[in-house]
């Protein structure tokens, strides 16, 4: 039998310095998340077809740091300057946080769990966003948009499914492929080491 995988360790300031690679990266999918969010409307995009969760997910495993769990919360603060937000923000904000929370305890995953955890993480984090926020547009609009019962949150849920689909649906596409991206830079790293140890040699 063999052993289990050692789990990776965390990595400090220091370690992302010398690997500036990482959050350089991890910066850049910030940056296109943020891009996106702010051009997706104007290219005709589905509601919800968002970059944030990839971010989130390529930010844990590329950074191992407790700083990743901002960026989320970075994307939708920097857009939302631009595209400015309503009293859901109290919302949409605390699930990005919740996000952005849930992606760094996938950090340590590695080989098939990562790409499983990154589906797992994909689906729970789109379903998780859509209940709470949905929730939040009853309670701040019961007895105006919705009735202040059962009967109005249950509308305001059927009311937010098209909103659901792409985020889901994307994020089930969007997530493996940030399991992959961490996947490359962990492998060119090595590949990297390999080559400078055999130049040293």
């Amino acid at each position: 039998m063999s052993p289990a995988p050692e789990a990776m360790p965390d990595l400090s300031r220091r370690d992302l310095a010398e690997r500036w690679w990482r959050p350089a990266v991890a910066t850049l999918l910030v940056v296109a998340a943020i891009v996106w969010r702010l051009v997706k409307d104007d290219l005709g995009a589905p509601p919800n077809l968002e970059l944030s969760t990839f971010a989130a997910f390529a930010a844990a495993g590329l950074l191992r740091h407790r700083l990743a769990m901002l960026a989320p919360l970075v994307v939708v603060a920097v857009s939302d300057v631009v595209l400015s937000n309503s009293a859901i923000l109290v919302f949409t904000w605390s699930a990005w946080a919740a996000i952005g929370v849930a992606a760094w305890w996938t950090r340590r995953a590695t080989g098939g769990r990562r790409f499983l955890a990154a589906v797992a993480f994909g689906a729970g984090s789109s379903i998780g966003f859509y209940l709470w926020t949905n929730f939040g547009v009853w309670l701040q609009g019961r007895g105006t948009f919705y009735p202040a019962g059962l009967d109005g949150l249950v509308a305001s849920y059927v009311a937010g499914l098209p909103f659901l689909r792409p985020m889901l649906l994307g994020n089930l596409v969007l997530l493996p492929v940030a399991a992959a991206v961490v996947a490359l830079v962990e492998r060119l790293e090595r590949v990297h080491s390999l080559g400078t140890v055999a130049g040293r040699a």
